[in-house]
């Protein structure tokens, strides 16, 4: 049920979108064979990889990457909850990692969502869990998204 739950919030957060184009941690597996939705063994954590068709700056400085962080705040703050946004650094190619409480038929989320420019177009990798859940899995995927999706 929880898993169910998980990608109604993530989906509602979402636009259709074309092939997968991460493979996240050992050990997790793609939701109903679809490549682009990620859960943990346990079901508790979600991951989802989406292009946009909308254009999508790439940031050549951490000022430009802060600048849209700050807007992005703005813009997510009027309909989510304890909105933080951050410039990430992608090996000199800088993107936005942004975190928010997001509720759904009466359930919490915390969500992290890197926002990325590929070939000048937007693609985000979003995460979700329970806002209440302290799964191991929870840490893992936040580490992933901050980290090491690109």
């Amino acid at each position: 049920m929880r898993r169910l739950l998980l990608a109604a919030a993530l989906a509602a957060l979402s636009v259709p979108s074309a092939r997968a184009l991460i493979v996240p941690m050992p050990g997790w597996t793609p939701v109903g064979g679809d490549a682009n939705y990620w859960t943990d063994a346990s079901g508790n954590c979600l991951m989802r990889e989406e292009r946009h068709g909308q254009a999508f700056p790439a940031f050549t400085s951490p000022d430009e990457a802060r600048a849209f962080a700050l807007k992005l705040q703005g813009s997510l703050g009027r309909t989510m909850r304890n909105v933080v946004t951050q410039p990430v650094d992608r090996a000199g190619r800088w993107s936005v990692l942004a975190a928010y409480d997001f509720k759904e038929g009466g359930t919490s989320y915390r969500v992290s969502q890197l926002f990325l420019s590929d070939s000048g177009l937007l693609r985000t990798v979003t995460g979700s869990s329970a806002a209440d859940g302290a799964d191991a899995c929870v840490n893992e995927m936040r580490d992933f998204i901050r980290y090491l999706a690109d």
